[in-house]
């Protein structure tokens, strides 16, 4: 373990369950690399994701950014190809596109939008986008034909979430250079969010346990019963 993290593991009381503000307070200041490292949550739920029931998968816009600049690549042809280039994408194409991930392996981009009729021609990717999580999905609105609205929310913050195997949710929610409250806003739109989109299936207690850490830090645990307070 590095002597950075020792230090900052010193600042945190393992016993302890903290309010979000002062668990963001605590990630802020345990964030001790020379990079503006980001503050990531993460929620254990009650849910059995072996069951297609108990998915929790979606997508929402932070009120204040991930601070990331996010590159994102549409797959459209024609005047949607047009419109996408207009709307800032940072690539676009179709074949030619396909045939650059398959053949140079490149991977230059951190979001993919398609046009459904295009979705015929990316599922050929499935293998290579499906395991990095880049796979264009209805359900995290990157599969539309409102291309527009697609890219402007996904550059505005946008980020999705969606429960592990072991039925967590990891999601980055800012930079150690954010002010607390623009975290703590951040934190709370996530977790509505989260609530909100708890399965029907879902029994028993549904929010098990809420942490956050920053990249290289130690994860701070949050009273699961005050997220939303």
């Amino acid at each position: 373990m590095g002597k950075n993290y020792i230090e900052s593991a010193k600042l945190i009381d393992k016993n302890v369950l903290y309010t979000p503000e002062e668990a963001l307070e605590l990630a802020v200041k345990t964030a001790k690399a020379k990079f503006d490292e980001t503050i990531e949550l993460h929620v254990r739920l009650g849910v059995d994701p072996r069951h297609a029931d108990q998915q929790v998968r979606g997508a929402v816009v932070l009120p204040n950014g991930t601070g990331k600049t996010v590159k994102v690549l549409v797959f459209a042809k024609g005047d949607k190809a047009k419109e996408a280039e207009a709307a800032g994408a940072d690539f676009v194409g179709a074949e030619d596109m396909i045939e650059k991930i398959q053949k140079e392996n490149w991977f230059g981009f951190d979001v993919v939008v398609a046009t459904p009729d295009m979705m015929g021609l990316v599922g050929r990717l499935g293998r290579v986008l499906g395991p990095r999580g880049l796979m264009p999905n209805p359900k995290s609105g990157t599969v539309t034909f409102d291309v527009t609205k697609a890219i402007a929310e996904i550059k505005a913050g946008k980020v999705e979430y969606r429960v592990d195997k072991t039925a967590i949710v990891h999601v980055p929610i800012g930079k150690k250079s954010f002010e607390v409250s623009k975290l703590a806003e951040n934190f709370r739109t996530l977790m509505e969010a989260l609530i909100k989109a708890k399965p029907a299936a879902a029994k028993g207690q549904y929010v098990k346990s809420v942490s956050v850490s920053s990249t290289m830090g130690p994860g701070i645990k949050i009273n699961s019963t005050k997220v939303l307070d």
